[in-house]
């Protein structure tokens, strides 16, 4: 298992089996629009999903106070994607989503315990992402930006992780992460490249020295 270590004040680590190349950032950077309006979109299915699971752990103490806190961070850094966008002069509006995390959750099995991982493991991912783009955009505030939701998406991550343990005590969590990140990693090496955060990366592979 690869641990993938975060810097600055994130003291947290993801762990995810593969890693983002960074030739991905180049691949997106003149995408940029849509990859923020995708972005967008992620947080307001992320605090859907929050609030979607509170009945599943409702009797897991501090539980729904975690997840409504959760939820209301995402939709705070919805707010602040509405306001790039708007900055930018782009127009808000639907957007597809990117196969990756139907495709994961399709591939988990029945239980909250896969349910909670996957969670843990999309949030991962996008704080992996995030951190590639915080170190490789050209435009600052945008480098900004992701750099300071690094800290929320490793939270994220790690309160994912934290409520399967307590949700389904005696379960083998660490197994099941272990075995969700394999799927995780070949889900997203498999998907095609579009202009998403959790787009694959095959064309950025295509253009990597």
């Amino acid at each position: 298992m690869r641990w993938v270590a975060l810097t600055g004040a994130t003291c947290s680590v993801l762990r995810l089996q593969s890693d983002t190349p960074a030739s991905w950032v180049q691949a997106v950077e003149p995408v940029l629009d849509e990859v923020l309006l995708d972005h967008a979109w992620l947080e307001t299915r992320a605090a859907g999903v929050a609030l979607g699971l509170l009945s599943r752990v409702a009797e897991v103490h501090g539980a729904a106070e975690s997840l409504t806190a959760l939820a209301q961070e995402e939709l705070e850094h919805f707010g602040r994607c509405r306001v790039l966008l708007s900055a930018r002069g782009i127009h808000f509006r639907r957007l597809l989503p990117a196969t990756y995390a139907r495709r994961l959750h399709d591939r988990a099995e029945p239980g909250l315990v896969d349910r909670l991982l996957v969670c843990a493991l999309i949030e991962a991912r996008s704080c992996e992402r995030m951190r590639r783009l915080s170190e490789g955009l050209g435009e600052q505030l945008l480098r900004e930006f992701y750099a300071d939701l690094l800290t929320s998406e490793a939270r994220h991550f790690s309160l994912y992780v934290d409520l399967a343990r307590w949700a389904v005590p005696g379960a083998d969590v660490d197994g099941a992460l272990d075995r969700l990140a394999k799927i995780e990693a070949e889900v997203l090496e498999s998907a095609p490249f579009e202009a998403r955060l959790h787009g694959g990366p095959n064309q950025a592979n295509s253009t990597a020295s």
